[in-house]
């Protein structure tokens, strides 16, 4: 007990001290796991005979992960995506698979080896590749959604891999495998396989006893029966055991899932990560997906964070050190190998500039999927011991190289921008009383309501593929930074009675208030706030009405709540009222005490207020609440359906719990009185 104790707090601390640094530095957690593992191992020499016991539990990690992509990847998604997943996914792996082998071939690899490393090498980081672009906010770009569906078509890819591993002839001599500390599927020592024969024996006997007809024929219905049960049993069962309202038993029936299609699959020869694969396809459209995911989640996480740890572990740099030149030179070579067949298939499939260079720099590594591969090629025979090692090495390298492949990647973005002069904004041929900057989704409800009132507007927008859409639904729009004067004087600034603000950019929101009121003083400005520190800033800014882009709808999520708690719809809609517009009034009350560059939390008069603030406003809610309570006679309905259909006039929202004093606005101002920011 006490050297369990002992190892699990190394590996627990070992991944405390070094995930989150490898994550603050833009590297990733896999490229964490994998630092906390060599630390543990080949550095400090605290972890490495445990590894293999280790991995039989961390391999559960791979069909957590392959179950819960199942579960985002239900048929009609995948039938939707069908063309760059057969396309350009398909294209990528068939074509990385097939210069790798015939490359191992040409160096002398027996066919076995050479296949097996064609089908890993084809694979690239999901973990890595998704949350680089995902820090980046390239995943909404042509080149990131590309890579994406490359990347699902590699996690698709790894079922019929591990399926066809067993198939490969193996080699005429005998190799001779040990517990390798590589590898997540070890053969058995002899008290495990005791272990085991004592109970799944029987089972196993029967199967192996079976003609080839009939295993197929039971591997078939083993099949159709997680198809079947997934959905025509998952629901009767899951609802039985939640009827037990115990939290524990929803992770119970989870595991159980799991780990009971896991074993259905291996007895019949077949890969479990297949099995969870399909049962997840299956349930994707189930009410019960999102519990799946949050029970599975942390399990997935932990499982697959030790694996990458034992991996660490157990990579050999006494190899890297007896041959460098050629670990780094395989490793490059794959690297260039890959990015040559990304770029171009990039021409192919019609990328340009940038989106081609994201595309094929971010995949040109080897993925976390190439691990388990390695290990199942060498519980199956297929893959020689030092082949596994050098596999497992030479991927290891290339996810710990990636970084440099996304930095290469900036470079090269700015190189490509300073080439290509921005395309030149459109002439601007209209002028109307409304000016609206920024035409995404909240300046597109604002124009629709606006110009179906009968009042002209002028749109402006720096995103030239939003213009274009906008212009395929009729709206008529000008391309163009709506923060360049110029702009902004062509359009009309001079004779506009209203200039909306939308735009996302916070800085560049604030530029544009800044100089629309230096021009125009006179010019009402109704800009969007992304939380209060922007309402704030536009404050200073000079903007006339202040709002804040999620207000609304919080205020009437909460009258909803409100009114599923026992209230009337008259007190939950007076409440709501009351609450905006004491909440408007507080933000202009703590405007005047915020501090530009100072934290909200570091400034004690702002601290202090909103702590006055937050009492006053729960005295005026029980006040008002008990105010309609009192109300003698019959409540007048059309009263509380102007409160409860009316959205406010002009929201502002943000965080912080803040509230104003109920002599700024009292509970029964008229609906048509207006609050604004600043008065």
């Amino acid at each position: 007990m006490e050297d369990f104790l002992l190892l699990a707090s190394i590996y627990l601390g070992a991944a405390v001290l070094v995930v989150p640094l490898s994550v603050r530095a833009g590297l990733g957690s896999v490229i964490g796991y994998l630092g906390a593992g060599i630390l543990m191992g080949p550095i400090l020499g605290l972890a490495g005979a445990e590894t293999a016991n280790l991995q039989h539990f961390a391999e559960f990690g791979v069909v957590l992960m392959l179950f819960l992509i199942g579960l985002e990847l239900d048929p009609a998604a995948l039938w939707e995506m069908r063309h760059k997943l057969v396309g350009l996914g398909g294209a990528q792996v068939v074509l990385t698979s097939a210069a790798i082998a015939t490359g191992l071939l040409l160096l002398g690899q027996s066919p076995g080896v050479a296949v097996t490393c064609g089908m890993l090498a084809s694979l690239s980081s999901t973990a890595i590749v998704l949350q680089t672009m995902t820090e980046k906010n390239l995943m909404r770009t042509q080149g990131g959604r590309s890579a994406f569906s490359v990347l699902l078509t590699q996690d698709i890819a790894v079922i019929p891999m591990l399926a066809l591993i067993p198939l490969i002839p193996l080699p005429q001599t005998n190799i001779t495998l040990d517990a390798s500390r590589f590898g997540i599927i070890n053969p058995p020592t002899e008290v495990e396989s005791h272990a085991a024969g004592t109970a799944a024996e029987p089972l196993v006997t029967l199967v192996q006893s079976l003609p080839g007809w009939g295993a197929a024929l039971l591997t078939l219905a083993i099949v159709a029966g997680i198809v079947l049960a997934g959905h025509y049993l998952s629901r009767p069962v899951f609802r039985f055991v939640h009827a037990a309202r115990l939290r524990e038993m929803s992770t119970f029936i989870s595991l159980l899932l799991v780990l009971g299609i896991a074993f259905l699959m291996t007895l019949v020869g077949l890969s479990p990560a297949l099995g969870t694969f399909l049962a997840g396809m299956v349930l994707a459209n189930s009410e019960f997906r999102h519990q799946l995911e949050a029970d599975l989640e942390p399990f997935k996480g932990l499982l697959l964070g030790l694996f990458f740890m034992t991996v660490g572990v157990g990579v050999n740099f006494q190899m890297l050190a007896r041959s460098p030149f050629v670990v780094l030179g395989l490793t490059l070579g794959l690297m260039a190998l890959k990015l040559g067949i990304l770029y171009g298939l990039s021409l192919v499939f019609k990328l340009r500039g940038k989106d081609r260079w994201l595309f094929s720099l971010s995949l040109a590594q080897g993925g976390e999927f190439g691990f388990l591969i390695v290990s199942f090629a060498r519980s199956e025979g297929v893959l020689p011991l030092a082949a596994g090692q050098m596999s497992l090495l030479v991927i290891s390298l290339s996810m710990l190289l990636t970084p440099l492949l996304f930095i290469a990647y900036d470079r090269l973005a700015l190189r490509l921008k300073a080439r290509v002069p921005d395309r030149a904004p459109d002439a601007i041929d209209e002028k109307g009383p409304v000016i609206i900057a920024g035409i995404g989704r909240f300046g597109q409800v604002v124009n629709r309501l606006v110009r179906h009132s009968g009042i002209p507007t002028v749109v402006l927008d720096a995103d030239h593929s939003t213009i274009e859409t906008l212009r395929r639904f009729g709206v008529k729009s000008f391309y163009g930074d709506p923060s360049r004067p110029d702009l902004l004087q062509a359009a009309g600034l001079a004779e506009a009675q209203v200039l909306v603000v939308a735009v996302d950019d916070t800085q560049v929101a604030n530029r544009i208030v800044r100089y629309a009121k230096s021009v125009r003083p006179d010019l009402h400005v109704v800009a969007r706030a992304r939380d209060r520190v922007h309402v704030y800033e536009m404050y200073q800014a000079g903007a006339d009405d202040i709002i804040r882009e999620t207000f609304d709808s919080s205020i009437r999520a909460g009258r909803y709540v409100l009114e599923n708690m026992g209230f009337s719809e008259y007190e939950a809609a007076k409440l709501s009222r009351t609450f905006y517009h004491m909440d408007r009034a507080a933000v202009r009350d703590l405007a005047r005490l915020w501090k530009p560059g100072q934290p909200a939390h570091l400034n004690e008069p702002y601290v202090a207020r909103a702590k006055q603030l937050d009492r006053d406003l729960e005295t005026a809610l029980i006040d008002t609440l008990h105010e309609t309570q009192a109300m003698p006679g019959e409540i007048d309905l059309s009263e509380a359906i102007l409160l409860f259909d009316e959205p406010p006039a002009t929201p502002v929202a943000d965080n912080l719990p803040v509230t104003a004093e109920i002599a700024l606005q009292p509970p029964e101002t008229p609906a048509s009185a207006k609050v604004a920011i600043p008065d």
